[in-house]
């Protein structure tokens, strides 16, 4: 069979399409500490910073050995462009949203008129074109983003579950403008060279909402996005936490190439509930990646391997405490599966 370069073989992996071994990539959070301190290039500076954002994405495959490389490494920056509030990260923890923005309509309206080319927002998508520019004729350059319903979430703060749940007018608003905005964002990634494109939704769970709210809330506006990049033949991966198998069959509707599933997912089971969409993950990123030994990992990824996974990934972001010898093994055991 055929050789690929990384990048064609994830291009065809993502749709089905025949190739002669697994990729070996990930759609989740990737740096760690061992990758920052073999860079140079650390947290917190790294997601405010494009060069050093490119530096510790650039690690993820020069130290790891992941066959892509992939922006950026939380999911508050959209939030913070519009003037939520952020707890600052650290050298290990990533940012968090503390501070919501929008009450009602009237707070929405004072968002339109938001500019891509500022905050860290514009950091990211230089941070694509330093990458893009150096690896994207041999590489995936994975462009990662919150996905509509948990930045809807992040604007609206701790009301939001409770305006979705009385039919509150702002939430479709919200999730409207949430969606044009990731469209909008997405597109500047794909012009700056991003060639697959994660979307990460974790409160848009079926364990948190449903199948029946997530049908009206979340997958409208999430195919939105899909719909979109489709046009400009960009490949999506969907990633939403907690135990989402009993919503694949709903969140496939998206049109998504690949749903990236955490560690509560059993493999062979998600495989069943969907028809087209490749199901990726899932190892453990804490008990497996951070706590194991390279054994635990090799065992771990024969077991998901065996129940048919897609693509071999974390089942999350990966914690940043996480030893590179348990990542490279995992890489080791994706390299090495032929499907």
């Amino acid at each position: 069979m055929t050789k690929y370069t990384p990048k064609e073989r994830l291009y065809r992996a993502l749709r089905k399409q025949p190739v002669d071994r697994m990729p070996a990539v990930c759609f989740t959070q990737t740096a760690t500490i061992e990758q920052m301190e073999a860079c140079g290039a650390f947290w917190p500076e790294a997601h405010a910073d494009a060069t050093k954002m490119a530096t510790l994405a650039e690690a993820g495959h020069t130290v790891i050995g992941f066959e892509a490389v992939r922006v950026p490494f939380d999911i508050t920056a959209e939030a913070e462009l519009f003037g939520c509030g952020i707890k600052a990260g650290d050298l290990k923890q990533q940012p968090s949203v503390i501070k919501p923005v929008v009450k009602n309509l009237e707070d929405l309206e004072k968002l339109r008129d938001y500019k891509l080319n500022e905050g860290r927002i514009s950091q990211v998508l230089e941070a694509v074109k330093i990458l893009s520019e150096k690896y994207g004729k041999e590489l995936p350059v994975i462009g990662s983003m919150i996905g509509p319903f948990s930045l809807a979430q992040h604007l609206n703060g701790d009301a939001w579950f409770g305006n979705l749940f009385t039919g509150e007018e702002v939430v479709p608003a919200l999730l409207d403008f949430c969606s044009d905005f990731n469209i909008a964002y997405a597109k500047a990634m794909a012009e700056n060279g991003m060639d697959t494109l994660a979307i990460i939704d974790p409160t848009a769970s079926y364990e948190l909402i449903g199948g029946e709210f997530y049908e009206k809330y979340a997958l409208p506006y999430q195919k939105k996005i899909v719909d979109a990049m489709k046009e400009l033949d960009i490949a999506t991966v969907l990633h939403i936490c907690g135990n989402t198998t009993k919503g694949l069959s709903i969140m496939e509707k998206t049109g998504v190439e690949g749903i990236s599933v955490d560690q509560k997912v059993d493999i062979a089971t998600a495989k069943g509930n969907v028809e087209n969409a490749l199901i990726i993950g899932n190892l453990d990123p804490v008990a497996v990646l951070w706590n194991g030994t390279p054994e635990d990992v090799a065992a771990a990824s024969k077991k998901v391997l065996d129940a048919g996974v897609g693509l071999l990934a974390p089942g999350c972001g990966i914690v940043s405490m996480t030893p590179t010898a348990c990542l490279q093994k995992m890489v080791e055991c994706a390299k090495n599966h032929k499907y």
